[in-house]
This record gives structure tokens, C-alpha cells and sequence, in this order.
């Protein structure tokens, strides 16, 4: 696949709102970064639109926008006209299109105030997005078991979610059952472990999926950070530095070790 204006426009957005899944697929190799840009965008779009306006019912509308439009891919034959619509019609599958559903979905918790109901219904939530976003991303490349796509997606997915307390907790949500010391500890644990495992099955990956996984490249160490000094995370204190960035994804995309 080329890169038309679309993907280009894709990868702009992306560029803009996304700098980390940005260089993650710079880092991927050209065909590959075709397919990831359009998934990345449609990340972008969904991620922000419950924060665009303080109007529950225009940000329900939103979310409900990029459900019908998946609903198009799937169903198909025509598919609205959209800078990301229709690059992502191309590379979509309809079941791929149909199980990103969930995952538009599930971001309806961002539109409220209300906490996670308990260890279940955080789960689904990180499940539901990074994972799912994580699924799509690799099978629409190549061969990919789910179950560790879904367990790398979590640890993902629960690094990002850390990263992004503070800035959660400023704009009124509360975005962990337990925020002390001991809960955080025991958060990015739980991510730890479901990494361990992801990384024990590497053998269910092809080689064809495996850039999808440059966009976690730095779970490992925010995970290992919050583990060690869970009273960090409050203050913003996962961030690494930008040699020590660059130099985690060049090591990941040199040997293929995620």
C-alpha cells in the first residue's frame, strides 16, 4: 500500500497528537507504516473526542460517529468520505472493523466522572482499548495469536494509564481503585506479569505483526519504574529521557526482542 494524501494526512495527525506510536511506526518498516498510521489515527480521534467539549450528549454523538463508521467498513459496500475513514476502509478487514466496536465503546468512561466499579470493569476498560488496539494493529499485519496480543496490550496499555494519572486527576476523573503506594505497586505488577507472559509466547507472533509491537516499547520500563517507586507516578515521574527513549526503540527494532 502508498502512501497517499490520506495516509499522509494520517500520519500528520498522528505526528501531532502521538509522538511516541509516531516513532514507533517510523521505526516499522515502509509497508508497514502504511497500515499502522490510519490505526494510529483513528486512536487519536477516538482517544480525544470524549475531551473536546463538556457537553456529555456531543461527546456521546462523537464516539457514536466512529461506531457507524466501522460499522460501514464491516458492512460495507460504501464508506463515508474521511481523511481517516477511508484509509482505514483499506486496510481493515470487516472482522477487524467489527471488533474495533468494542473499543470505541469502552472509551465512553472518559465522558464521566464516575470511578471503575471494581478489578473487573478496570480490566475490560484497559483490555477493551489498549488491547483491542493492540490486536488490530498486529493481525491487520500478519499472523498473531490474540491471547498474547491481548496480554502485551494490557501491560501497554496499564503503562500508558500511569503515565497519564496526573493529568486524569487534574481534569476530575479518578482514574485508579487504589492510588496509594501498595495499589500502584500491585497495578504495575499485575502489568509486569502479563508482559512476562506475552514475551514467553513470542513464537505466536509472525514476523509480519511484529512492528505492531514497537508501540509498547517503553511498557517494560514505566511498568518497572512504578514498581519500584510507585510514588512517582502522582507527579508525572514515568517519563524517560529522550536518549534513553530513542535508544529503547532503536535496541527493540534491531534485535525483535519486545
Amino acid at each position: 500500500m502508498q502512501f497517499d494524501n490520506d495516509t499522509k494526512a494520517c500520519a500528520a495527525l498522528v505526528h501531532r497528537a502521538d509522538p511516541d506510536r509516531f516513532m514507533a511506526a517510523m521505526a516499522a518498516p515502509v509497508a508497514a507504516r502504511s497500515v499502522l498510521f490510519p490505526i494510529y489515527a483513528l486512536n487519536v480521534e477516538v482517544a480525544r473526542a470524549p475531551w473536546v467539549t463538556q457537553e456529555a450528549m456531543i461527546a456521546e454523538m462523537r464516539l457514536q460517529w466512529w461506531r457507524d463508521a466501522l460499522r460501514e467498513i464491516a458492512e460495507g459496500p460504501s464508506v463515508r468520505r474521511h481523511e481517516v475513514v477511508t484509509p482505514l476502509s483499506r486496510v481493515l478487514s470487516p472482522h477487524l472493523a467489527e471488533k474495533l466496536d468494542e473499543y470505541v465503546a469502552v472509551r465512553r468512561w472518559d465522558i464521566y466522572r464516575d470511578p471503575f466499579e471494581d478489578d473487573a470493569h478496570f480490566d475490560a476498560y484497559i483490555d477493551h482499548s489498549a488491547g483491542t488496539l493492540m490486536v488490530v494493529s498486529a493481525q491487520t499485519l500478519g499472523p498473531a495469536d490474540e491471547k498474547v496480543l491481548r496480554d502485551y496490550g494490557y501491560a501497554v496499555g496499564v503503562a500508558n494509564w500511569l503515565r497519564a494519572i496526573p493529568e486524569l486527576e487534574a481534569r476530575g476523573r479518578i482514574p485508579l481503585l487504589d492510588g496509594t503506594t501498595d495499589g500502584v505497586r500491585a497495578l504495575a505488577k499485575k502489568g509486569l506479569e502479563k508482559l512476562r507472559k506475552a514475551r514467553a509466547a513470542r513464537t505466536a507472533i509472525s514476523d509480519s505483526a511484529r512492528p505492531a509491537f514497537n508501540a509498547g516499547w517503553q511498557a517494560d520500563w514505566v511498568l518497572r519504574r512504578a514498581f519500584t517507586k510507585p510514588q512517582v507516578v502522582a507527579d508525572g515521574g514515568l517519563s524517560q529521557s529522550e536518549a534513553r527513549r530513542r535508544l529503547s526503540l532503536i535496541r527493540l527494532t534491531l534485535t525483535g526482542r519486545w
